[in-house]
């Protein structure tokens, strides 16, 4: 029986992913358990820590079938913690009591942290892999509407012409930042835990640390600098870059909302039959994927901001702040993987009305081109002269109703300077989007390219190698990454013409 929006039959297609659920499901969770289990086994057993024959019979159990889920709530039920329950499982399933070499020197912290590493792992796989298809949809929105005039809007009001393409642009420039911090966070956060009850691995008189070492080997996660049981920074910047994903995603959907108003219609979100519909009004459609957006990284921030609070946790073991990454930091993951869904439907699927688009930059007859007026008289009567001139010039066209054109055209202290044929250039917006000296013509046959090596990049991966000095061999990767990514941003701005190729 589902209650919650996650895990509704009828809603969770929409506020998140089947991928991204299974990864928060009870089966993985526990499934993880006993991977760390399994590992801890096989590494202990290897080191003579604890029988060979012990650490065989307790692997060969290690599966999810062989753990009664059912018994495992009760037990979770009665003890607190899944942990002892799934331990108790495993050492009645072994023979001649060699289960009893189960969970040697592990406290119930570390196998709990550990396996949320590892879901973690899984889900920034999701995650970026998300990102990088966003990134190509978006990289090619801008490259086909790099000249494509629309409204800048400034106060809600309109401003100056911008191009969709450079709108867009900047969405990409957050969305490649967002997966460069995906990358950086990586080693700091894919760390396992192996530390015994108060850190200090007590539990072990010898062989600590190359279990600690074997341990996270086995399970492709880096080795601990020191025991982080109530030193919770790590999952606190998964909830905070998360967080941040999620108020890009919030951006571009709030833009969608509002060029989709009726007045506005510059864009639409993709249209499948009945989509968007009223149950009363016919003629509406609705925006749909963006109001799903919208309300799924709202919650999402307050899970961020919970993960904070969770950092301030007492002595050594917490009693209640753990509890809330239990609760939060499903749910965030879950909702940031439906609020990536959505965003691949708008961006992939965007329909674009250059039509609408240039009737709003008409609309005002002329008044969002004051600014290239008065920067064109600049130069013949003084910036801010032209500025006073302009301003109430724009308000006599709108007493008057006419286009700003012609009261130009008529005013002594203009038509002096500027004839006509001039002052039309000054007033055509697609002369004022940008500047057309860094725009090449020559970029379009690559852009695909781009496109495809955006792809690429996202599945490359930082190595995190278990050795001596782990923690400086993944920093240099991700930062060779951070700089693939960034360097791969440049070219698809420079490309869709947006940053100049010339050297200052």
């Amino acid at each position: 029986m589902a209650s919650t929006i996650i895990d509704s039959a009828i809603f969770q297609g929409i506020f998140s992913s089947d991928a991204m659920r299974h990864v928060w499901s009870d089966e993985n969770r526990t499934q993880k358990y006993l991977d760390i289990e399994c590992a801890l086994a096989k590494v202990q057993g290897r080191l003579g820590l604890i029988p060979q024959e012990a650490a065989d019979e307790i692997m060969s159990h290690c599966r999810l079938d062989q753990i009664n889920l059912v018994k495992l709530r009760a037990q979770t039920e009665r003890i607190g913690y899944p942990i002892l329950g799934v331990v108790s499982q495993l050492n009645l399933l072994c023979r001649d009591k060699l289960g009893e070499y189960c969970h040697w020197g592990a406290t119930t912290q570390d196998i709990t942290d550990t396996a949320t590493v590892l879901q973690i792992r899984e889900a920034l796989d999701i995650v970026d892999a998300e990102l990088a298809a966003i990134s190509a949809a978006m990289a090619k929105l801008a490259r086909d509407h790099r000249d494509t005039p629309v409204i800048g809007r400034s106060n809600l009001q309109q401003a100056i012409p911008v191009t969709f393409g450079y709108k867009v642009a900047g969405l990409l420039a957050a969305i490649e930042r967002h997966r460069e911090r995906v990358a950086q966070l990586r080693p700091r956060v894919l760390v396992g835990e192996f530390a015994g009850a108060a850190g200090t691995l007590a539990s072990l008189e010898i062989g600590a640390m190359d279990t600690q070492a074997g341990l996270c080997a086995e399970l492709g996660l880096g080795q601990p600098l020191i025991a982080w049981h109530t030193i919770r920074d790590n999952i606190a910047e998964v909830g905070a870059v998360l967080g941040l994903i999620g108020g890009t995603l919030g951006k571009l959907s709030m833009d969608v909302k509002l060029m989709m108003q009726t007045e506005v219609g510059e864009v639409q979100e993709p249209y499948y039959h009945g989509r968007g519909s009223s149950s009363t009004m016919p003629q509406k459609r609705n925006p749909i994927s963006s109001a799903y957006i919208h309300g799924a990284i709202s919650v999402l921030r307050q899970h961020a901001a919970a993960l904070m609070d969770a950092m301030v946790a007492d002595h050594e073991r917490s009693t209640g702040p753990w509890q809330i990454e239990w609760i939060v930091l499903p749910e965030a993951f879950c909702l940031l993987a439906g609020a990536l869904k959505q965003s691949r439907v708008v961006v992939e699927g965007l329909e674009v009305d250059p039509v609408a688009m240039r009737r709003n930059l008409d609309m005002t007859h002329g008044l969002v081109m004051s600014e290239a007026v008065m920067m064109g008289l600049g130069p013949a009567i003084g910036r801010e002269y032209a500025h006073d001139l302009v301003y109430d010039i724009c308000r006599e066209a709108v007493k008057q109703q006419r286009p700003l054109l012609d009261l130009l055209c008529e005013h002594p202290e203009i038509n002096v300077h500027l004839d006509r044929t001039a002052l039309a250039a000054l007033c055509e917006p697609s002369n004022y989007s940008a500047s057309r000296a860094t725009w090449s013509t020559a970029c379009w046959p690559r852009c695909a390219e781009i496109q495809a090596d955006m792809l690429a990049t996202s599945r490359r991966r930082p190595a995190c190698t278990v050795r001596a000095g782990w923690s400086v061999r993944p920093r240099r990767r991700v930062v060779s990454l951070a700089s693939d990514h960034a360097a791969t941003l440049r070219a698809v701005l420079r490309l869709v013409g947006f940053i100049s190729s010339r050297k200052s």
